[in-house]
């Protein structure tokens, strides 16, 4: 890929999504103050790593991306460790939060086939299928460990379970899943969706007449939908298979975007946790949702679900204060902690800011999709093509084991770790030198201090020391 593009090199990017999910895994709540407290007696760690809740959803969804996006084993062994810690454990209470973690669990299961992955997937998708609570109309109640939230729509619930399920209606083939999933989007954008201003309320309820709360346009609520969206459309394909959904979908994100471009701090590139209220009224700048919006915004360029290129400088802002947001040890500061419902808007004002595992991941994500979209603009899909080009004679982009290739008729650049990087050159050459006839300068952007000294060769030299 570029070594840089809009002044963000590619192994500083590389960097900083390590660093994050080192962060990640190694967060602690040291004074107790975010466990969740069960009337069971359970206490449920929602900050530190080993434990199951949406916040490890999103954390193991985020580390997905990057193995999806590098291959590195790495990993995937760290999302292979949480399950397998996690079933040990027995498993835990099936509400909406909960379900989070299967979104992840279904690509794994997708590609191990690992049979102690299928009754779980079957389990918990039959649950929310069948047993999951609904409100009027059918909507997914959005139940969480400690509240039922009787005839409630949540903006998370899309995230949490309905695209979980979505994912497991592909893997398993069920294709009442998957209807079930598109109806839930129609139910959930009907009624959040603001046509005042082109964004989401958080939540709405059925009772007392039916109403939106506090009429909340909350940031991270907002950001599920940026990333729902367009992971939904491209997950099913829908501009193919359903083009009326597809078409009510990227119409309600774009409204969305436009309505967040004039919101967002023109310095800075963050987000407000209440979109519409200015921070002098005690609306806190907040990263997470400033990721969830890079994210959406990056990826429905990419995908060209969205026309042009207006939502770049935003997406680019955006994700230059994501990074001006993490710490030397791996936090994702300025994140504000869960957030159940408000019934007014002081009630998100007083959300306390903490690192989170969400945090992390979704910046994770949206940079990610920053590597994605600088790599090439032709490559679509879930993971960047891993082809090696027959011959060099332009300038190419692409991964293949966690090694980024840029080769031009001139010079062939590579970035990644020491031994990745000299091991894949030795194949490289090994297969091109009677193409290339020239003399080609070979460099690469080491990711470790090892690797800092004679970082050149040539085609007509390609032993490394």
């Amino acid at each position: 890929m570029p070594s840089e593009l809009h002044g963000i090199k590619a192994a500083d990017i590389h960097a900083k999504i390590r660093l994050l999910i080192d962060g990640m895994v190694n967060i602690k709540d040291t004074t107790g103050e975010f466990l969740l407290k069960l009337e069971d007696g359970r206490v449920i760690d929602t900050k530190g790593w080993n434990d199951w809740e949406w916040t490890h959803g999103i954390g193991l969804y985020g580390i997905w991306q990057y193995y999806q996006l590098t291959g590195d084993e790495s990993c995937l062994k760290i999302i292979e460790d949480w399950f397998r810690d996690r079933f040990a454990a027995g498993g835990t209470t099936k509400n909406i939060n909960t379900m989070s973690v299967f979104l992840t669990l279904a690509f794994v299961y997708e590609k191990t086939r690992n049979p102690i992955y299928l009754p779980w997937l079957e389990a918990w998708a039959e649950w929310a299928y069948h047993d999951l609570g609904r409100t009027r109309f059918g909507g997914m109640q959005h139940t969480t460990y400690n509240m039922m939230n009787d005839e409630q729509l949540w903006d998370d619930t899309l995230m949490m379970t309905v695209v979980p399920l979505a994912k497991i209606g592909l893997v398993l083939d069920r294709p009442h899943y998957v209807a079930e999933a598109k109806r839930q989007f129609l139910i959930h954008l009907k009624y959040l969706f603001d046509t005042r201003t082109g964004l989401f309320f958080h939540g709405w309820t059925f009772e007392d007449g039916g109403h939106n709360f506090a009429r909340a346009l909350w940031a991270r609520g907002n950001s599920w939908l940026t990333i729902v969206i367009p992971e939904f459309i491209e997950l099913l394909d829908l501009e193919r298979t359903d083009p009326p959904l597809y078409h009510h979908l990227r119409d309600s994100l774009l409204a969305q975007c436009e309505a967040l471009v004039p919101l967002q701090h023109p310095e800075t590139g963050l987000w407000r946790t209440l979109l519409d209220v200015p921070e002098a009224e005690g609306s806190y700048p907040e990263s997470s949702a400033t990721a969830g919006f890079a994210f959406g915004m990056l990826k429905a360029q990419r995908k060209k679900y969205i026309a042009g290129t207006a939502f770049e400088a935003p997406a680019v802002l955006a994700l230059k204060g994501v990074l001006a947001n993490i710490d030397e040890r791996g936090e994702l500061m300025n994140t504000s902690f869960g957030t159940a419902m408000g019934h007014d808007l002081q009630h998100y004002k007083d959300i306390p800011i903490t690192s989170m595992p969400y945090g992390q991941a979704m910046a994770i994500m949206a940079l990610v999709e920053f590597l994605r979209i600088s790599s090439s603009n032709d490559k679509q899909g879930d993971e960047i093509k891993n082809e090696e080009p027959s011959s060099v004679p332009e300038t190419i982009y692409y991964v293949e084991d966690g090694v980024y290739v840029a080769a031009s008729d001139r010079n062939i650049m590579f970035s990644g770790e020491c031994a990745a990087v000299k091991a894949f050159m030795i194949r490289f050459f090994a297969k091109y030198d009677d193409d290339i006839q020239w003399d080609v300068k070979v460099s690469w952007e080491p990711l470790d201090a090892s690797c800092r000294d004679g970082n050149e060769a040539s085609s007509s030299g390609t032993q490394m020391e």
